[in-house]
């Protein structure tokens, strides 16, 4: 079985993406993405796949995936059984190592670690304790504290001299395979031209599928229908839109974001965050004067200009 292709959508105003998610989720499933994974189980036990291994896994396990590594977490639960939070998750592009490195030179040190990431990475209990309390205040961090405790992350990791190899030597992901299937090729298309129009016969004849048969397997492998999955897509880059241009008015973040007409934003942003457009930035701008205004109070403190509890809402969907 082939894997599905995950789109990871980093924020433009960021550098990497750091958030959490509960169980069942979406993304839950045999996948795939050109980015860098570390993930941390918070609760449940089950089974993990990564590359061509098999294994357990139960709460506070920390595993690193390198690129177009396939991998899956599945949670030994009953039947319509839910948990709020299952994993913490910190995703992040060669690109960005790359041209971070050649800004401080001393990351080439991650290297031998990213390079083992291309068989997936098991950290010991030490590093994953360390680890743990770091990534919960990553994904809820903003400003130049999300870059402090990135770079304390990769660190932790990278001293970690039990971390132990995954996947088997011989296994090579294979990406160009792997986007062969049609599904992940209509999907590669959706990232690319998120902005753009499209419907779902385009998508259908990039599968190479009947439109019937595209929708069928679309769901299968998403979880969901294709406008929920566009919409969710398009009302991140929104929310991304807001945090990075505060001035850019509300319509024009609509039509950036690839929605035709402002109503149909404004009930898309309502249905999926719970409140409109303009409630989200005024609760935004809120939280960021507020944390202007406790820096002023104390100079010592480093007080994140970016409001974590939105960011991290508007990053989780």
């Amino acid at each position: 079985m082939k894997p599905d292709l995950e789109v990871v959508q980093i924020g433009q105003a960021e550098s990497f993406k750091a958030w959490e998610h509960g169980y069942p989720y979406h993304t839950v499933r045999w996948h795939f993405h050109p980015e860098y994974e570390l993930h941390h189980v918070v609760h449940t036990d089950g089974q993990f796949f990564v590359g061509d291994f098999i294994g357990a896994y139960g709460p506070g396990q920390l595993v690193l995936t390198g690129p177009n590594l396939p991998h899956n977490w599945v949670s030994d639960l009953p039947a319509g059984r839910a948990v709020p939070l299952r994993s913490r998750v910190l995703q992040f592009t060669e690109r960005f190592i790359h041209d971070t490195t050649a800004l401080l030179p001393e990351l080439a040190a991650l290297q031998p670690l990213l390079q083992l990431s291309r068989r997936g990475v098991l950290f010991t209990a030490h590093t994953t304790r360390q680890v743990a309390l770091l990534l919960a205040e990553l994904v809820a961090a903003g400003g130049l504290r999300r870059i402090e405790l990135f770079m304390s992350i990769v660190g932790a990791l990278s001293r970690d001299a039990g971390a132990a190899p995954l996947a088997s030597e011989a296994y090579h992901p294979d990406p160009s395979g792997f986007m062969a299937t049609g599904i992940n090729e209509a999907l590669a298309h959706i990232r690319a031209h998120l902005t753009e129009d499209f419907n779902e016969t385009d998508l259908a004849g990039i599968s190479r599928l009947s439109p019937s048969g595209f929708s069928r397997s679309f769901r299968r492998h998403t979880g969901m229908g294709l406008a929920q999955y566009v919409n969710r897509l398009r009302i991140n880059l929104a929310c991304q839109l807001m945090m990075s241009e505060p001035s850019m008015p509300i319509t024009d973040i609509c039509f950036a974001a690839g929605f035709r007409n402002i109503s149909n934003f404004n009930r898309q942003f309502l249905r999926q965050k719970g409140l409109n457009p303009s409630h989200f930035r005024a609760l935004l701008a809120g939280r960021t004067a507020e944390a202007v205004a406790d820096r002023a109070a104390d100079p010592r403190a480093d007080a994140p200009p970016t409001p974590p509890a939105v960011a991290a809402e508007a990053m989780a969907a």
